[in-house]
């Protein structure tokens, strides 16, 4: 069969005296009488004569068109040929359509079908083809895929299951973003921080525990029921807190937005695999951005910070270490009250002094107290609001250089001033 001009289609058969005899009384014409006789033997006997006609047809009828016209007509009850553009020939079951069709070209073909051509006239995509129909399906990038309406009019086994297989694909990234984001959200809402527990490397260590093989199945698994966050947050738990009591964390009230400037300080702190949880400095030790410091898991009022070296955390350290976190400073920056005591020989105007110098760094005092000693030495304690430990050095170094002073220190809490 050759495509003629103007797009018409036209078969040529080429044959000798000898192949025409065979064809129309050799084997091929009595091979159903080899067969014996059965109910459907008429019908193909039929078909048989309807063949050895279009033969002859072929010889006495010059009109193309007309002799086309005489092709359109079913061999078989259950099947019909359709011609691509080009001219190759695609066999589809009868009452298939052009999704059919498109499908039986390419896979992508049939995805990004979104209308189609037939005989040159645009049809639905439920048009049913007929035997010797020029196919031609309209395709476009943008295609948002297959319906589910398809799934009622297709006829071809292999469409079908292309379809599902489409729609399964679909669903499962739609499962997927659906796991993720439910599991961020519970890990949210008990005060664990999504950002490290989510990263690829922690949960490869989770899907090896709970046997998956790929993150996206994991969070597929999530989107679509069959696995529960909490069994995730379970074995995230198992496996990066296990020398921590983080049930002591998750019911750790989450902070309030509503802050004071002084207690805004606790944002320059994270606590790394925690987040939303409330964080207070410890009043003991008084922190300052810069300083080492680790977290206490309090009993119901958040976790406390404190220094290294205050007395409080080495003595948790050797009765509740599972309560220990670790703690970091954040770039966030606040105001933190830190006590100095200034020795100096006494003098007049030495606390004026001292006071224009902070005062010249922009630093708040809140209170300053001052008195001699029995050895007429000058002990001046300042309160004041510093934003970190290199800012507190700063204005140390600026008050130990002035005349007359002997010593700058930083006073803690519960810390026996001099008299």
């Amino acid at each position: 069969t050759l495509i003629g001009r103007g797009g018409e289609p036209f078969e040529v058969q080429i044959r000798t005296w000898d192949m025409h005899r065979t064809a129309e009384y050799g084997i091929a014409a009595h091979w159903r009488y080899k067969e014996g006789v059965n109910s459907k033997d008429k019908k193909y006997d039929e078909k048989l004569a309807w063949l050895r006609q279009i033969l002859e047809w072929q010889q006495e009828i010059k009109d193309t068109s007309e002799f086309m016209e005489s092709l359109k007509i079913d061999l078989f009850d259950d099947t019909v040929f359709v011609f691509t553009p080009k001219g190759a020939i695609i066999e589809l079951p009868k009452g298939a359509c052009p999704v059919d069709f498109a499908y039986r070209v390419h896979t992508e073909v049939g995805h990004q079908c979104t209308g189609a051509r037939v005989n040159g006239r645009i049809v639905p995509l439920d048009h049913i083809l007929d035997n010797g129909d020029i196919v031609e399906i309209i395709t476009s990038k943008n295609s948002l895929g297959p319906t589910r309406d398809w799934l009622t009019f297709v006829k071809t086994s292999s469409a079908k299951s292309r379809i599902k297989q489409w729609f399964k694909r679909e669903e499962r990234q739609a499962n997927i973003i659906k796991g993720h984001d439910l599991l961020e959200r519970e890990l949210k809402k008990k005060h664990l921080n999504p950002k490290e527990l989510l990263k690829e490397d922690k949960l490869q260590e989770v899907i090896k525990r709970i046997g998956l093989n790929t993150v996206d199945d994991l969070f597929a698994s999530l989107g679509d029921g069959a696995l529960s966050s909490a069994s995730v947050i379970a074995r995230q738990k198992e496996l990066f807190f296990q020398d921590t009591q983080v049930d002591d964390i998750i019911n750790i009230p989450a902070s309030t937005k509503n802050k004071t400037s002084l207690e805004r300080d606790t944002n320059a702190l994270k606590i790394k695999g925690v987040d939303d949880v409330v964080i207070r400095l410890a009043r003991c030790c008084n922190p300052l951005p810069g300083d080492k410091v680790l977290g206490y898991i309090t009993r119901g009022r958040g976790v406390s910070v404190h220094r290294h070296d205050c007395p409080n955390l080495i003595n948790y350290l050797k009765v509740e270490k599972d309560r220990i976190l670790d703690v970091e400073w954040s770039d966030e920056r606040g105001n933190y009250y830190v006590e100095l005591e200034v020795k100096a020989y006494d003098r007049p105007r030495l606390t004026t002094d001292v006071m224009n110098i902070i005062a010249d760094a922009r630093v708040q005092i809140n209170s300053v107290f001052s008195r001699v000693t029995k050895n007429n030495l000058a002990v001046i304690n300042l309160k004041l609001e510093i934003r970190d430990i290199n800012h507190l050095q700063a204005i140390m170094q600026r008050i130990q250089m002035m005349k007359d002073v002997l010593e700058v220190q930083r006073v803690l809490p519960g810390e026996i001033r001099s008299v």
